[in-house]
């Protein structure tokens, strides 16, 4: 970094910050580990000096236990983070499914619980795409997200999930099932002009980005969808209100997704990255999240659940990519 052109090259700066700043959070885990340990080391042998202190110091010792066992559980995960797309930013989607108006809210819910978990992982996101739904809540919605592992974190997030709930768009309020899927590709960091694409082989198509309304709507066909017409892959951006800005940002996406393609010699092993693609509906859920008749969420995956739903949908998911991030290493050869 101290070299005079390192900042002129461009490709090669963002790979090496994206570096710096992995092994920077690696080893503050570390470092927190290890101080968590001594602290805990320090108040034991403190009761060791001062056994009729015990019920005084008891508390203070289970929270240092604690903190040290969270702390380890932490490191142990970034251990686990050890594929070669890990590391990366991660392309996150969210799609509603079967239930109409409630699976686009169920999706919203979604967004809110994913961006809240990001906030408390210091993830940094960007919107790119989004569609709202016709009635409430989204249709779809596409973000790029950027932090230590994000992809690594968040591919154990793919899937579809489900929701059980008592419908608040049902005049008879009756109980209602829906669904909505999350996918998450890397952003892969390349030299794209090795790729060459056919203007041919490509169908661009502009429309109105959708949005609140009001004196913020935006008046021109501003959003770009790129479709690839020989595999069918499309990635489109509506976040900026320039067509050429969109328009580059959709074939940055789609660039990397057909490069994803040309690294896998087979269509199957494409669920190496994306796991496979099932529909968006009812049995092909991982994680069910049930707000009536009783409150729970079960990752069916791992069988881990929890009562406490509110904190899940308030971002409190680091417990079950952790079950399922040690699953996977129990059970892949």
């Amino acid at each position: 970094m101290s070299e005079d052109s390192f900042w002129a090259q461009n490709a090669k700066t963002a790979e090496v910050m994206s570096t710096l700043t992995r092994l920077k959070a690696k080893f503050s885990t570390y470092q927190s580990v290890s101080k968590s340990a001594d602290d805990a080391e320090t108040m034991i042998a403190l009761l060791e000096e001062n056994p009729a202190d015990e019920k005084e110091l008891e508390e203070d010792i289970q929270k240092y236990l604690t903190l040290f066992e969270s702390k380890v559980e932490e490191l142990e995960i970034q251990s686990l983070l050890s594929d070669k797309y890990d590391t990366y930013t991660a392309i996150f989607s969210l799609n509603s499914g079967a239930g109409g108006t409630d699976a686009q809210d169920w999706t919203q819910i979604l967004f809110r619980m994913y961006t809240r978990w990001f906030d408390k992982k210091g993830f940094t996101y960007e919107l790119i795409d989004e569609t709202v739904g016709d009635e409430a809540g989204l249709k779809s919605v596409t973000l790029v997200v950027k932090g230590p592992f994000a992809y690594g974190l968040l591919k154990n997030e793919i899937g579809v999930h489900r929701l059980v709930r008592l419908s608040p768009f049902n005049a008879n309020s009756k109980r209602q099932t829906s669904f909505a899927a999350v996918d998450v590709i890397p952003e892969i960091v390349a030299d794209f002009s090795d790729i060459e694409i056919d203007p041919k082989d490509l169908r661009i198509d502009t429309f109105r980005s959708s949005g609140a309304g009001g004196q913020h709507v935006n008046k021109t066909d501003s959003a770009v969808r790129i479709t690839h017409i020989p595999t069918g892959t499309v990635a489109q951006s509506q976040n900026s209100r320039s067509q050429i800005s969109n328009r580059e940002v959709a074939l940055n996406i789609l660039k990397s997704r057909l490069l994803q393609r040309m690294m896998t010699e087979h269509k199957t092993a494409i669920s190496d990255l994306r796991g496979s693609v099932t529909d968006n509906s009812w049995g092909n859920q991982i994680r069910s999240y049930v707000f009536h008749p009783y409150k729970l969420v079960k990752d069916l995956r791992t069988d881990y659940e929890t009562s406490d739903l509110q904190s899940v949908i308030d971002g409190q998911l680091d417990v079950f990519i952790y079950k399922h991030m040690v699953l996977k290493r129990k059970t892949t050869p």
